[in-house]
């Protein structure tokens, strides 16, 4: 089994330790990790913004760099999502059988390796935001929470109004700051009256907003990537997750 990593931007450049996250879990779970230097952004910004023929190219280069592999798997449901549902309707040619061969991280542990208990060990109340990419396009369903009731020493706690945007939305949030801003403060609010210490989610997109807010408002709440959950084992997971581990690099409204 070939595997590749499919980092992303937002990973590659903000958040390294989820991608280092992800090569740890799967190769304590006997999975050989390749990294293509070669990739880049998958395009979705520049087809989200209607800028279609940067986005071919970038889907071409993307195909070229995942080429041969059984497997891709990425850190972000956006990403996954993007490669799966929208370059099939691209057109272009190039892109080969890529679609079929992406798989979201927690798809790729449930689905194909068929576990669901990954050796985590993570000693924090914890509750799951689900990002709409992922809830919607993928279809991820229960798979992010049935990896973290497996986790030991976590409690798992209900994320009221779960299924609810944060308000990221990649280039929505620059193009409708003030109400981007409003569903971000609507999703901190619901996660702090969970109780939770730290909120989870399976796209660093998503928590670099709340995270953001959640700063701002000096919460008692931090943000972590799921993968990050769950490559903890037992001596890493007795510290406390550091504070503002996501939040927004710039202080301002994602």
């Amino acid at each position: 089994m070939r595997v590749a990593l499919f980092v992303t931007c937002v990973n590659d450049a903000l958040y390294p330790d989820t991608g280092r996250a992800v090569v740890t879990l799967l190769e304590r779970l006997g999975v050989e990790v390749d990294f293509p230097a070669a990739q880049t952004c998958c395009g979705q910004p520049q087809f989200n913004t209607g800028y279609r023929a940067q986005a071919e190219r970038l889907a071409r280069r993307t195909a070229d760099a995942f080429a041969g592999y059984d497997y891709v798997v990425t850190p972000s449901g956006s990403c996954a999502a993007m490669v799966r549902d929208q370059y099939p309707g691209l057109g272009c040619a190039g892109l080969g059988d890529l679609p079929d061969r992406v798989y979201e991280l927690t798809e790729f542990l449930v689905d194909v390796l068929g576990v669901t208990d990954v050796g985590a060990c993570y000693p924090h109340t914890v509750t799951y935001h689900p990002s709409c990419h992922g809830l919607r396009m993928l279809g991820l369903g229960d798979r992010p929470l049935r990896l973290l009731r497996a986790v030991r020493g976590l409690e798992l706690v209900e994320l009221p109004g779960a299924q609810e945007c944060c308000g990221f939305g990649g280039t929505f949030a620059v193009k409708n700051p003030a109400v981007s801003a409003a569903m971000g403060a609507d999703k901190v609010r619901n996660a702090l009256s969970s109780g939770a210490e730290v909120l989870c989610g399976a796209d660093n997109s998503c928590l670099m907003h709340l995270g953001g807010t959640l700063r701002r408002q000096d919460a008692p709440l931090r943000t972590v990537h799921l993968a990050e959950i769950l490559a903890s084992t037992e001596p890493e997971a007795a510290a406390h997750p550091q504070p503002d581990a996501h939040a927004d690099p710039n202080g301002a409204a994602a």
